[in-house]
C-alpha cells in the first residue's frame, strides 16, 4: 500500500496541489485539506497579515477529516503563517498539528530549515511574492532560525499571488542571486515554481530550494520514504 502524505493548503492556493502531484514518487499518495482564512481574497496583499493567523484557528475542525485517511505524516504547506507566528512560537503548532492529526506534523519552513541542514546551507538569498511587510517577517524568521539572509527581495507588482508565473519566479530568482549566497530559497506556495528550480539550479550553480520541495522532501523522510525524484532540484534528487 501507497504511504499516505496528508497536506493542509491555505484556501484559494490553486499552486501547491498540482505541484506535489508532479513531484510526488509513485510510492505515495497525497491527501489535501483546505484552511479557512476568513474575510478578503484568498492570495491578495490587501488583508494578507491578518488572514495568516487566522488558517490557524480552522485546525480543529479540518485536521480532523484529514486524520481519517491516516496518513503517516502531515504537512502544512504554508511558509508565512509560519513568518507571522514567530519562530520561537512554531514548535508548540507543530505539537498541536501532532495531537490533533495523530500523526507527526510538520510545517512547510521548519522543513525548509531541515532541508538547509542537509545541504549544508546557512548563507541564504530569499526571493518572496509577499508585501513588504510579510517580507521583513520571513527575513526575520530566517534569522532567528540560524540563517544568515545575505540578501532578500520581494516581487514586485504584485496584487495576488495565485495569479503571478513561473515567468516571473524565474525572474526574481535571478535578480536576487549573488556570490555571496550558497543557496536560493524561494518562498511562497502559491508561487508557481516546479518548472524552474532545476532550470535556476543549472544557472546558478547552487541549490535552489521552495516551499513545496522542502514540505514534500521532509514529508517523505518523517514517513519513512526512501524515493529519489529528479528534475526538481539537488533536494529531492538526493
Amino acid at each position: 500500500m501507497a504511504t499516505r502524505i496528508g497536506v493542509l493548503v491555505p484556501a484559494g492556493n490553486p499552486t501547491v496541489e498540482p505541484e506535489l502531484y508532479r513531484m510526488a514518487p509513485a510510492s505515495v499518495t497525497l491527501h489535501f485539506a483546505r484552511l479557512d482564512g476568513g474575510e478578503g481574497t484568498p492570495g491578495a496583499h490587501v488583508g494578507m497579515e491578518r488572514r495568516l493567523l487566522v488558517y490557524l484557528d480552522s485546525l480543529p475542525a479540518v485536521l480532523p477529516t484529514l486524520a481519517a485517511v491516516q496518513p503517516a505524516v502531515v504537512v502544512l504547506a504554508h511558509t508565512s503563517v509560519s513568518y507571522a507566528l514567530g519562530y520561537s512560537d512554531e514548535p508548540a503548532l507543530v505539537v498541536r498539528m501532532t495531537k490533533l492529526a495523530g500523526c507527526p506534523g510538520i510545517t512547510a519552513s521548519r522543513a525548509i530549515l531541515a532541508a538547509f541542514a542537509q545541504l549544508g546551507v546557512r548563507r541564504i538569498a530569499l526571493a518572496t511574492p509577499y508585501s513588504e511587510a510579510i517580507e521583513t517577517l520571513g527575513a526575520g524568521y530566517w534569522k532567528a532560525a540560524g540563517l544568515d539572509v545575505v540578501a532578500h527581495r520581494r516581487l514586485e507588482g504584485v496584487t495576488n499571488i495565485y495569479d503571478e508565473s513561473e515567468a516571473r519566479a524565474y525572474e526574481l530568482g535571478r535578480s536576487i542571486d549573488m556570490h555571496e549566497a550558497e543557496a536560493l530559497l524561494i518562498s511562497g506556495t502559491g508561487l508557481p515554481t516546479a518548472g524552474i528550480i532545476q532550470r535556476l539550479e543549472n544557472e546558478l550553480g547552487k541549490p535552489v530550494v521552495t516551499g513545496q520541495t522542502a514540505a514534500l522532501w521532509h514529508a517523505l523522510r518523517v514517513a519513512g520514504v526512501d524515493a529519489r525524484v529528479s528534475g526538481y532540484g539537488r533536494l529531492l534528487a538526493g
